[in-house]
């Protein structure tokens, strides 16, 4: 059946329609190339979804989890466009019953559909990530609700595609990773109904948006210590690039923009409506902390014995072992509005302001007072700096130039929306600058 204006719907990219012979390397992928029984895969990258700080509140479980790992498949499974065939819209579902077909169908009116047929590609591995916890789908993702966690429970509608979009990775160096919009569903077949934005291109192919679009940032600079954010673009099922339209589901495409492509990079943000991920590359992934960094600068925090400049009490970051419950009678509480770092006390409520509205007994200004978690998602981290700032209002806390960058990196959110957003949780930032450098006191001896 074809869905008209489905958001489980695509294509494939123009350029490979032109040169359907030229994708990825340009040696075709024999036997040899495939992988060996006992040896080390090769990983393409890996995909971090924003907001949930290193696992899922139930848990990491198969392909429903906060992060996971590409890597070289023993066989390849990519596919590139083949053939064009322009038939009569109720011929539709005949021409596509055949499973073991990839193909992508164009609704125009309701006598007239294109089908694209895609053939295997030996040069390149498919990897699909949406809604649907079908077996075509490599990476669960469910929408992310701000403050961490996932929007569960039956009345809690999702905005992200049951197939929102596929990875095609080069299964040669440089290993190279695309995006598009889009992915196969259980009959190996993408619909675009005729009510959803599709057109002609100059050359006579087609190319066409899904309903709320797939969202694309590529960092500038890279996702270093030097990094800034770059800007919001939306991929075709063509994987072709386009500036934004004016909210996510019109009709009207935007402008293509030619001198960009759908290549991922390290720190490259896609955004699926509901949830956005992250992608690192393994050259990127080098340079960020460990978990056991993160657990030695913990220890190397907490063994300053920093204290309660009121209450003298010693503060420490509790184990993440524990998890994120409630907080420690050692936790260190911050005022985000100074960066006071406290103890626990109930000092200071400013009722008449909000109800976590506190002054700081030290400076007077008045705000959120709120427990400090460390950052647990190492591959979220620009750098292995020490943890030295805390994010607006939340309090997950990590190295000050991870701070900044995600405090000026602005998130979609709805249909037109965006604003900066806490990578570990998911809060939407507060303030003027969107976190705090954090101020201790050491221990008076």
């Amino acid at each position: 059946m074809v869905l008209e204006g489905n958001p489980e719907v695509g294509s494939p990219r123009t350029s490979d329609l032109q040169h359907p012979g030229n994708q990825g390397s340009c040696v075709l992928s024999s036997p040899s190339e495939d992988a060996q029984p006992g040896e080390e895969p090769i990983k393409y990258g890996e995909l971090i979804v924003l907001g949930y700080n290193g696992c899922l509140a139930s848990g990491d479980k198969g392909r429903r989890r906060s992060r996971l790992a590409l890597s070289r498949r023993p066989h390849a499974n990519g596919v590139k466009p083949d053939v064009i065939h322009h038939i009569s819209t109720p011929l539709v579902s005949k021409a596509l019953s055949n499973r073991g077909q990839h193909s992508i169908s164009y609704t125009l009116s309701r006598s007239h559909s294109v089908i694209v047929e895609y053939t295997h590609d030996g040069d390149t591995d498919m990897f699909q990530i949406g809604r649907s916890t079908e077996n075509m789908i490599d990476f669960v993702v469910t929408d992310t609700s701000p403050g961490g966690g996932a929007a569960e429970g039956p009345s809690a509608q999702s905005t992200i595609s049951r197939y929102a979009c596929r990875i095609l990775c080069d299964r040669r160096p440089p290993y190279t990773a695309r995006i598009y919009a889009a992915g196969f569903d259980a009959s190996s077949n993408i619909f675009l109904g005729e009510r959803a934005a599709k057109w002609r291109t100059p050359d006579g192919l087609m190319d066409g948006l899904t309903t709320n679009g797939v969202l694309v940032m590529h960092p500038a600079g890279g996702f270093s210590e030097d990094s800034a954010p770059g800007v919001w673009r939306e991929i075709s099922v063509c994987g072709n690039v386009y500036t934004l339209r004016d909210s996510r589901s019109a009709q009207q495409r935007g402008k293509l923009v030619e001198n960009e492509s759908n290549v991922l990079q390290d720190g490259s943000l896609i955004d699926l409506c509901g949830a956005t991920l992250l992608w690192r590359t393994p050259a990127g992934l080098l340079r960020a902390p460990t978990l056991k960094q993160l657990e030695a600068q913990r220890q190397e925090a907490n063994a300053a014995r920093p204290q309660c400049p009121v209450g003298l009490s010693t503060l420490a970051f509790p184990s993440p072992a524990r998890g994120r419950t409630a907080p420690d009678k050692q936790q260190p509480w911050v005022y985000v509005r100074c960066g006071h770092v406290h103890g626990y006390h109930g000092w200071g409520c400013r009722r008449e302001r909000g109800p976590q509205e506190r002054e700081c007994p030290l400076c007077r200004l008045v705000g959120p007072y709120v427990p400090l978690w460390l950052g647990q998602e190492a591959g979220l981290c620009l750098d292995p700096g020490p943890p030295s700032h805390a994010f607006a209002p939340c309090g997950h806390v990590c190295s000050e130039k991870t701070a900044r960058y995600w405090a000026q990196t602005p998130l979609p959110h709805g249909t037109h929306a965006f604003h900066a957003a806490c990578p570990f949780c998911g809060a939407w930032l507060t303030g003027e600058h969107g976190c705090v450098r954090l101020i201790f006191q050491g221990p008076l001896d």
